[in-house]
């Protein structure tokens, strides 16, 4: 199946500062994406527990309140083409607002539903941090 490009932003009342934990730390992570996030301290690599599936990423780029890259590895841990999840924070010069830009590649056929899932996820975000 090839994969579609997914782009949604998301205005959320916080600062950046205070988001960037929730989107770049497994424990961030786990509150309010994946049910589980564990760190394997050995290769530093990332488990993320989705829907009872392990996928394991590695943290492919990184800038400090700005934004974080995951490159999701295959069965023999190497990188997947086109198998990123990306989150950076961005802010409207004009009215200050912040929003969070999701990117990733989705191997459903409908981007609908990628937005109502990322729709339930952000909203489960905005909850937690009380925005």
């Amino acid at each position: 199946m090839t994969k579609q490009k997914f782009v949604g932003e998301y205005q959320i009342n916080a600062s950046r500062k205070m988001l960037f934990p929730y989107l770049s730390t497994a424990t961030g992570l786990c509150q309010w994406f994946a049910d589980d996030v564990n760190i394997n301290n050995i290769d530093k690599t990332l488990i993320f527990i989705l829907d009872g599936e392990e996928r394991i990423a590695v943290i492919d780029s990184i800038k400090n309140n700005r934004y974080v890259k995951f490159r999701f590895l295959n069965e023999s841990e190497k990188p997947k083409e086109n198998d990123t999840l990306e989150f950076r924070l961005e802010i409207n010069e004009l009215t200050q607002s912040v929003f969070v830009r999701v990117e990733e590649f989705t191997e459903t056929d409908d981007l609908d539903e990628s937005y109502q899932i990322w729709d339930n996820l952000l909203s489960q975000l905005k909850e937690i941090i009380g925005a």
